[in-house]
């Protein structure tokens, strides 16, 4: 019997090691080594996954924000950071994570993050729940919790190994990525300032949660307010010379001729969010709300229309901005109506840079058979803060974080067997891009 144990185990141990070998064929020693360490402290880091998940940090909790980035802090000192938060009071938000590291060696890699959430104190979604072993529920825990611990857990295992410590790297986790600041300028000055120094940005967003995907491309987003005034007059007056259409079929026939002549723009989406007509309207920008009151005899004085507008190039942006305006200024009679756009998050362009590090990226991926994975269609992600890198560094990749499913919703779900794997592919990657 002892013999026959011993003849299995033998045999179990080469078919291990033979398994082994054949998922890391094509890796060196130090990667191998890499993915190892990975394997023997993920149990930890989902305890501290699950640890950051239980901590509120919805983007108005500015304690909560804080209390996140005060658990990871100390973390990143440990590998030699230069770690702090700092604070968002010039923005009207808690303030943003930062950390430093410059051993000398090697491309600037800016490694993007977020603490925050979009549950805030009152969303009855607040705590870390396991599925099963292969998924689990949270608020954030995708969106983005489980890509900061990702970028941990990465960093460590280059630790592990003596690469980090002569590596160039800044870690940026913003408190204010799913409600950004005002004004933008100061909400995203650190980040700008991470990216003039930085050769390369690594984004580690869940991308469209799908584990075989990352983005090499994100379209930008920006407000717009359209504002159109009319001749109020009785209704029984309404077309006449003296009077014209009133504001309301002015706003009418703008919407529409967007709706007629925009839409077949590739990659591009234009949304009216809010519309407020009549005899006198109020817009409150902070609280995205307003009123109106008017009466159906009397023909509107004002229309009031708020949007967005979502472009995968500034080139397209900035033109369609200028069709927006030719229509607007073709106005029925006795009415008025301008256009304005405001500031918001630019796009980052799908370029030859971005290209070469996802076929990097998915290398790695299918030597850790894991697959291949492919570019995320820019319809399906959102705008997110890696974009304000896109005029400063060479190349840029985000979708690195934690794959899941229902983000921004209180089904929010992580697949936990993605959380090692991808670890695994963020450590190769930063060490590749060091010995380039």
């Amino acid at each position: 019997m002892k013999k026959l144990i011993t003849v299995f185990a033998t045999l179990s141990f080469f078919i291990s090691a033979h398994a082994l070998a054949q998922e890391n064929a094509g890796l060196t020693k130090t990667e191998t080594q890499l993915t190892r360490f990975i394997d023997s402290t993920n149990q930890q880091a989902l305890k501290e996954l699950e640890k950051i998940v239980n901590i509120n940090s919805g983007t108005m909790n500015f304690a909560g924000v804080e209390s996140v980035a005060n658990v990871l802090i100390p973390e990143f000192t440990e590998l030699g950071f230069n770690a702090y938060f700092e604070s968002g009071e010039a923005f009207g938000r808690a303030g943003h994570l930062i950390a430093k590291l410059e051993g000398g060696q090697g491309p600037n890699l800016l490694l993007i993050g977020h603490l925050d959430t979009v549950f805030e104190l009152d969303s009855p979604f607040q705590g870390f729940e396991l599925l099963d072993n292969n998924k689990a529920k949270g608020p954030g825990i995708s969106d983005m919790k489980g890509g900061n611990l990702i970028i941990l857990q990465a960093l460590r295992a280059l630790h592990s190994v003596g690469e980090l410590q002569n590596m160039n790297v800044m870690v940026i986790m913003t408190g204010d990525e799913e409600l950004s600041g005002k004004p933008l300028a100061l909400s995203k000055k650190s980040l700008i300032e991470g990216a003039k120094w930085a050769n390369i940005a690594l984004g580690f967003e869940d991308g469209d949660g799908k584990y075989t995907t990352a983005n090499i491309s994100r379209r930008g987003s920006s407000d717009w307010t359209l504002k159109v005034s009319g001749i109020p007059a009785h209704s029984s007056q309404i077309f006449q010379d003296a009077v014209g259409a009133g504001a309301i079929f002015e706003g009418a026939r703008i919407l529409h001729t967007f709706y007629e002549e925009l839409r077949s723009e590739d990659l591009l989406t234009f949304n009216p969010g809010r519309v407020m007509g009549g005899t006198s309207v109020s817009n409150n920008t902070k609280s995205n709300s307003g009123s109106s009151f008017g009466k159906n005899n009397v023909v509107a004085e004002s229309f009031i229309v708020t949007g967005d507008i979502r472009g995968l190039s500034l080139e397209q942006v900035k033109r369609v901005q200028g069709k927006m305006r030719k229509i607007v200024a073709q106005n029925l009679p006795n009415t008025q109506a301008e256009i304005s756009f405001g500031e918001g998050y630019p796009p980052l362009a799908p370029t030859s840079g971005n290209k070469s590090l996802l076929n990097m990226y998915s290398q790695i991926s299918e030597e850790l058979g894991q697959g291949k994975v492919i570019a995320v269609n820019p319809l399906n992600a959102g705008a997110a803060d890696i974009s304000f890198t896109a005029e400063y560094v060479s190349k840029a990749l985000d979708g690195l974080g934690l794959s899941g499913t229902g983000g921004h919703t209180v089904n929010e779900t992580a697949d936990l067997n993605a959380f090692p794997a991808q670890s695994k592919r963020a450590a190769i990657l930063m060490y590749r891009l060091k010995q380039q």
